[in-house]
């Protein structure tokens, strides 16, 4: 039923309606209820995702930080569903504020901090999150064009839960990275291509010395798991500098997503930073993080920028997080590199009316998010460059 469940909401993402002509009450109405008909469904993984003939770019990208479509998320999903909402108006709503943003990039990446599972048995930690298969519509409605696997989550209901992962996302066609069947698979890089640029994507979970989770979340050369290492930079080092030059010879980008840093933590760790410009002298044309929970610096790097967490993005594991301001980060990129940036000031929710639905700041509270986003990069020999006016 599950599977089901699934082909048939990929069947429905790809059958758009044409526009039509509306008043604005009715289109106040249809977007308070979440029923804007979901975007086109990304192709599989490994496959040209591009549309039209190839231009060369340039061709822009949207990252955004930590999802969760489980635990707490799950819980407004089936209460709202009792309450009379269909499930494809909740399947629009995680995504349905920040949306316009996704559409006007070529490509909109985030961290799948959840397995899709209804099986398995919990491995032994301190949370563990799953969402049922049928959630996979969230990320189609959001547009959602690749997913990162990398991350201390991804395993929480074992071997199962991360095959019926892979399985759910393959079915729904959405490209991802950063795990697998084996370390080989996980370290596999996701290639697709937009404007005739083909871009890979890395993904790698690595706290270090602080890492708490256990052994099984880590693939091995013959066990299923995550890409990264428990706790050694040089040997992790080592890996990212491989991946990025294999990932060139078939790709003209190469991005790693990485799930690092200390949670709660505004500074990244030694460890961050090292990697980080590890993955650029190696030839990433950027690099991605998530796993603080907060918003993180960002740095321009050899001419390339290092956003070492976009924090939180659509978090159902925590009804009213205290800290709420998160930020898309939005890249123009030729085949040759990266262009320009854009910080998306975001606020996770509006709880309790409208809980775990990230919308975009145009305020004041934007302002701030920026400002705060440059303090944080103070200690950056090149902070990015869009946050170096917000600096007080």
């Amino acid at each position: 039923m599950q599977r089901l469940a699934v082909c048939l909401a990929v069947t429905l993402a790809g059958c758009v309606a044409p526009a039509t002509r509306v008043s604005t009450q009715d289109r106040d109405r249809s977007r308070d209820a979440g029923l804007e008909p979901p975007p086109a469904v990304s192709l599989p993984r490994g496959v040209d995702g591009g549309t039209g003939p190839a231009q060369g770019g340039p061709v822009s990208i949207v990252a955004g930080g930590d999802v969760t479509l489980g635990y707490h998320y799950e819980e407004y999903f089936d209460e709202q569903v009792s309450r009379g909402r269909t499930r494809e108006e909740m399947f629009a709503y995680a995504f349905h504020e920040v949306r316009p943003v996704a559409q006007a990039a070529d490509l909109f990446v985030v961290n799948l901090e959840c397995p899709f599972t209804s099986r398995g048995e919990k491995i032994p930690k301190n949370f563990n999150f799953r969402a049922r298969p049928e959630l996979v519509s969230a990320l189609l409605a959001g547009g959602v064009g690749a997913v990162s696997l990398a991350n201390n989550h991804m395993m929480d209901y074992g071997v199962l839960g991360l095959l019926d992962t892979l399985s759910t996302l393959d079915e729904a066609r959405v490209p991802h990275f950063g795990a697998g069947r084996n370390l080989a698979e996980a370290r596999r890089p996701a290639v697709l291509e937009r404007r005739g640029v083909r871009i890979a994507f890395l993904g790698y979970f690595f706290l270090a010395d602080h890492n708490i989770e256990p052994p099984e979340v880590i693939a091995t050369e013959t066990t299923p798991g995550v890409a990264g290492h428990p706790s050694d930079t040089a040997i992790l080092e080592r890996m990212l500098r491989e991946d990025v030059a294999l990932a060139r010879t078939d790709a003209d980008l190469v991005i790693p997503f990485f799930h690092w840093g200390r949670e709660g933590n505004h500074l990244p760790e030694p460890y961050q930073v090292r990697l980080g410009h590890a993955a650029i002298e190696a030839g990433a044309a950027a690099v991605l993080g998530s796993h603080p929970h907060v918003l993180q610096g960002m740095e321009l790097y050899r001419g390339a920028p290092i956003v070492y967490s976009l924090g939180n993005f659509v978090f159902g594991g925590n009804w009213d997080p205290r800290q709420k301001e998160s930020a898309l980060f939005r890249a123009r990129f030729s085949s040759a590199g990266y262009l320009s940036s854009e910080i998306v000031p975001l606020q996770i929710d509006r709880y309790p009316r409208m809980p775990m639905q990230p919308f975009v700041l145009t305020d004041e509270r934007a302002q701030s998010v920026l400002h705060h986003l440059a303090e944080y990069s103070g200690g950056f020999e090149h902070p990015l460059p869009e946050l170096v006016r917000y600096k007080r």
